[in-house]
C-alpha cells in the first residue's frame, strides 16, 4: 500500500458537511493528505483534528466563500502552486429550488458562481499539472438534474447540465495520459443543499433519499472501476448505456448539413 506522501494530496471542496465531508474521511483512509475547501471554518477544523488524528495525515485547510472572487482567486493560486495535488473532487455547489421569477437575481448568479465558474477554475488549475506529471484524479460532482429539469430547477439544472458537458470534454481531453476524470450525478442525497435551496428533505420520498456515505461509497467504487460517469441511484446499467447510445447517435444523426425534411416546404 502506498503511503500518504506517494498517494500525494487531495483536494475536496464543500468538506465541512455532506458529500464533501464524507469524501474526505474516505480519502484520508485510503492514506492521502488533504486539502480541505469550505467556508464554514469551524467545521473544517473539526474535522481535521478528527483525521489528523484517526489516520495520521496532513490536513491543511482553506476557509473560503467560493461565490467570492477574491476567495475563488486565493483558492486557485494555492492548488495551482501546490505539486503535491494527485486528486481533486470539485464538490462544493449550491440550490435554490424555486421557479426563476421567484429566484433572486443574486441567488442566480450564486449558484452559476458556485456551481459552474468555481468547478471550472479549479479545474484549470489543478488539470495541468495532473497531466504534466501524468498521473491523478478529478472527479466533478453533477447530478441527474444535469439532464432534466424540473419547473422549480431551471438555474441548478442548467448549472449541473454545464457540469456533465464540461466533464465529458475534459475526458476527451485527457484521453492516452494516466489521469482519469470522473463524472458522477447523484439524486436525491441526504446533505443541507436541500434546506439551503428551500426543500426540506421532510416533503421528498423517503424511499428516494441515499444517505452521503452510500453516494461517495458508489462513487468510489466506480472510479475504482474505471467509470466515466457514475450513477448512484441507478441500478439498471441498462438505462444509462441506452441513455449514452442515444446521445452519441442524435450527435451522429445532426452532421447532415441540410435541413431536415420536415422542415421543407413543399
Amino acid at each position: 500500500m502506498k503511503t500518504n506522501n506517494e498517494l500525494g494530496t487531495a483536494v475536496v471542496t464543500g468538506a465541512s458537511s455532506g458529500l464533501g465531508k464524507v469524501f474526505a474521511q474516505r480519502l484520508a483512509a485510503r492514506g492521502y493528505n488533504l486539502k480541505l475547501v469550505a467556508r464554514r471554518e469551524e467545521k473544517l477544523n473539526e474535522l481535521a483534528v478528527e483525521l489528523r488524528s484517526k489516520y495520521g495525515v496532513t490536513v491543511t485547510n482553506l476557509v473560503a466563500d467560493l461565490s467570492a472572487p477574491a476567495d475563488l482567486e486565493k483558492v486557485a493560486a494555492a492548488l495551482q502552486n501546490d505539486t503535491t495535488i494527485t486528486f481533486l473532487i470539485n464538490n462544493a455547489g449550491t440550490s435554490t429550488l424555486a421557479p426563476v421569477t421567484q429566484t433572486s437575481i443574486a441567488k442566480q448568479k450564486e449558484m452559476v458562481d458556485v456551481n459552474i465558474t468555481a468547478l471550472m477554475l479549479l479545474s484549470n488549475a489543478v488539470l495541468p499539472g495532473l497531466i504534466k506529471r501524468n498521473e491523478g484524479t478529478l472527479i466533478n460532482i453533477g447530478s441527474v438534474l444535469g439532464a432534466y429539469t424540473l419547473p422549480v430547477s431551471s438555474i441548478y439544472s442548467g448549472t449541473k447540465g454545464f457540469v456533465v458537458q464540461y466533464t465529458r470534454g475534459l475526458q476527451e481531453e485527457v484521453k492516452g495520459t494516466n489521469v482519469k476524470v470522473q463524472l458522477v450525478n447523484p439524486s436525491i442525497t441526504a446533505t443541507e443543499i436541500w434546506e439551503v435551496g428551500g426543500v426540506p428533505l421532510s416533503a421528498l420520498d423517503q424511499a428516494a433519499i441515499m444517505t452521503t456515505e452510500d453516494c461517495v461509497d458508489a462513487a468510489l467504487a466506480g472510479l475504482d472501476a474505471g467509470e466515466l460517469a457514475t450513477f448512484p441511484s441507478v441500478h439498471n446499467q441498462e438505462l444509462i448505456d441506452t441513455y449514452e447510445e442515444a446521445r452519441t447517435k442524435l450527435f451522429t444523426g445532426s452532421q447532415t448539413g441540410k435541413p431536415a425534411e420536415r422542415y421543407l416546404q413543399n
